[in-house]
C-alpha cells in the first residue's frame, strides 16, 4: 500500500529518540498519519514544522497500519510568520482544529483547499487576519455538515437586526426575536455579516466562542483530541488580555 500527495503538517510528535509520528492534511487521502525515521533529527526537524507545505510518500504493508512517511519540503509556511505572533497563532490554532476533528483517512478536498486558502491569506499579511480566520472556522463546519445558518432570524423570519445565534439549533436570531432568553443565545458578531463592520479583539473572541461552542458540540471527539485544541485555546486567551 503507497501513495504519493502534497500536504500540509498539522502535527509531529518525537516518537523514540530520532523518529517523529507526523500527522498531515492531504489533497487527496484527508488527515493521515505515519511514522518518519529520523524525522526527529537536526537535518529534518525544520521540514514538520506546523503549516509547511510538502510533498508526502506513505507506504504500509497493511492499509489499517500505522505505515511510514517520506517527505520533502515544498514551502516553508511558518518561516513567513515567525515575526507576526497573531498571524503564527492563527496557523497553529488552524491546524489544531483540524487534527482534533477531521476524522483519519477521509478525504476532504473542501477542508483542504479552505487551509490552503488561509495559510496563504496569513503568508501574505491580508489585512483582518482575525475576520479571515473566523470565516474559515465557519466554513469548516459547513464543510463537515454542521454548517450555521446567519441569513435569517429563526423566530420571526427578519433578516436584519439578527445579534444571537441559537445554541441549538445554530441558526440566528434577532434581537426581537431573542426575547426574555436572550441571556441564554450566543452574541453573534456584526463582522460575521458584514465586511464593513469592525472586527476588534472584543468582537473578535466572541466569534472564536461563537463557533468554538459548535466545533466542541459536533466535531471534537472524546478522549484526549481536546490537547490538540490548546493553541486555539491559546489564540482566545490573546485576544482577550
Amino acid at each position: 500500500m503507497d501513495f504519493t500527495d502534497t500536504a500540509f503538517v498539522l502535527s509531529a510528535r518525537r516518537h523514540g529518540e530520532g523518529d517523529l509520528i507526523l500527522s498531515c492534511l492531504t489533497r487527496a487521502h484527508g488527515r493521515h498519519m505515519g511514522l518518519v525515521r529520523g524525522g526527529a533529527g537536526r537535518r529534518s526537524r525544520a521540514t514538520y514544522e506546523v503549516g509547511n507545505a510538502i510533498s508526502v510518500n506513505w507506504r504500509a504493508r497493511l492499509s489499517e497500519q500505522l505505515g511510514h512517511f517520506q517527505a520533502e519540503m515544498i514551502e516553508a509556511n511558518i518561516a513567513h510568520l515567525m515575526d507576526d505572533a497573531d498571524r503564527l497563532s492563527a496557523l497553529s490554532a488552524a491546524a489544531g482544529v483540524i487534527d482534533a476533528t477531521l476524522p483519519e483517512r477521509e478525504p476532504h478536498q473542501d477542508v483542504y483547499n479552505d487551509f490552503a486558502a488561509l495559510i496563504a491569506g496569513l503568508v501574505a499579511s491580508v489585512p483582518d487576519w482575525g475576520r479571515l480566520y473566523l470565516r474559515w472556522e465557519l466554513k469548516l463546519l459547513a464543510d463537515l455538515g454542521f454548517g450555521l445558518d446567519l441569513t435569517r432570524c429563526a423566530v420571526t423570519g427578519a433578516t436584519d437586526g439578527l445579534v444571537f445565534v441559537s445554541p441549538k439549533t445554530g441558526r440566528a436570531v434577532s434581537r426581537a426575536g431573542a426575547g426574555q432568553y436572550a441571556e441564554r443565545l450566543l452574541p453573534l458578531p456584526a463582522f460575521l455579516l458584514a465586511d464593513d463592520a469592525a472586527a476588534d479583539a472584543t468582537a473578535l473572541a466572541q466569534g472564536l466562542r461563537l463557533t468554538g461552542h459548535f466545533l466542541h458540540a459536533h466535531l471534537l471527539p472524546t478522549g484526549g483530541a481536546e490537547k490538540r485544541f490548546s493553541a486555539r485555546d491559546r489564540l482566545v486567551e490573546r485576544l482577550t488580555r
